[in-house]
């Protein structure tokens, strides 16, 4: 099995390291523009497997996509990060140039891989991947709802003084602080719905924290986050390696489902060896329904830009 990860900034390295330590792969393989820096980030980390235990063998390139020729799973994080007060829609215009390229590049020599996509705006991204390249739907997969239900269930774990492992919870639409949806009243710690044990006023509190989750940290930080998108990245590369069948909210391209079409979004899906799998249908309430639209108008008209670049 041989992985590439594209972009060796901090999200990029963290899923790499993820992935490292999990032995998903025998190869994986660093890319970045920026010349010896994948080389680095690669070296940096092929020195902690004796003290790790992993045998994957980690490489690093300067914009040679020759090194990735016959990867199984690529994950694109390459792209500008957001700043303080940077919506993620803002960076479409440079970053939707750098992801199409960047596809091409990578199916010249792994025409068979399925994609996972990082880069922000991602819901966009997602669709210009799957636009430009014509791969098959399965193969082009967005991490946003990934990343957006792991925030929601910190926030829930965290009032509830519970562990994040024992809950159950989604967010679907776009990933952006104005377009995901958690759906707390789909909630459920280990079976019990979490509304059973939060008032009004402590759900509302959870669903403005966890969309606004990215922005948080980006103000804390001073740029994006990367350890959570690191590992969301991972995790999915896990389950389409190992065929985990594992349901993950995932961006990925509507055809009817949840009512829409000709868009990529956040919807609960199957991930194993053939990309994702299955689109599963929650019963939404006419509220979160409503929602679901308003969300899928704004992710349009995002992708309506792409048209004027």
């Amino acid at each position: 099995m041989k992985i590439t990860v594209v972009g060796a900034g901090a999200v990029g390295a963290t899923c790499a390291d993820n992935i490292a330590r999990k032995e998903l792969a025998s190869e994986l393989v660093l890319l970045d523009i920026k010349e010896g820096f994948a080389e680095g980030k690669a070296q940096d980390m092929m020195q902690t497997a004796a003290l790790l235990g992993f045998d994957t063998r980690i490489s690093g390139s300067t914009n040679d996509y020759s090194k990735t020729a016959n990867s199984d799973v690529v994950v694109i994080t390459s792209g500008l990060p957001r700043k303080p007060g940077m919506t993620r829609e803002e960076l479409i215009g440079t970053n939707a140039g750098i992801v199409k390229g960047v596809c091409e590049n990578l199916l010249k020599h792994s025409p068979n891989a399925i994609i996972i996509v990082i880069s922000n705006p991602m819901d966009t991204m997602t669709y210009l991947a799957l636009q430009s390249t014509g791969l098959p739907k399965h193969r082009i997969i967005g991490m946003g709802g990934t990343l957006d239900s792991a925030r929601f269930k910190y926030q829930l774990s965290t009032t509830l003084n519970c562990s994040p492992a024992d809950l159950n919870a989604l967010v679907v639409g776009g990933h952006g602080d104005t377009t995901m949806i958690p759906l707390i009243k789909h909630a459920t710690w280990n079976s019990i719905p979490v509304t059973k044990f939060l008032n009004a006023e402590q759900q509302e509190k959870i669903i403005a924290d966890t969309m606004v989750g990215g922005a948080t940290l980006t103000k804390l930080l001073g740029t994006s986050a990367w350890y959570a998108p690191g590992a969301a990245g991972a995790a999915l590369v896990e389950s389409i390696v190992r065929d985990e069948k594992k349901l993950f909210t995932c961006c990925v391209s509507l055809n009817g489902e949840y009512g829409q079409n000709d868009i990529c979004l956040g919807v609960p899906v199957v991930i194993g060896k053939n990309g994702w799998e299955q689109i599963v249908e929650m019963d939404l309430s006419a509220d979160e329904q409503a929602a679901f639209n308003k969300s899928a108008d704004a992710v349009r008209s995002m992708n309506d830009v792409l048209k004027t670049l």
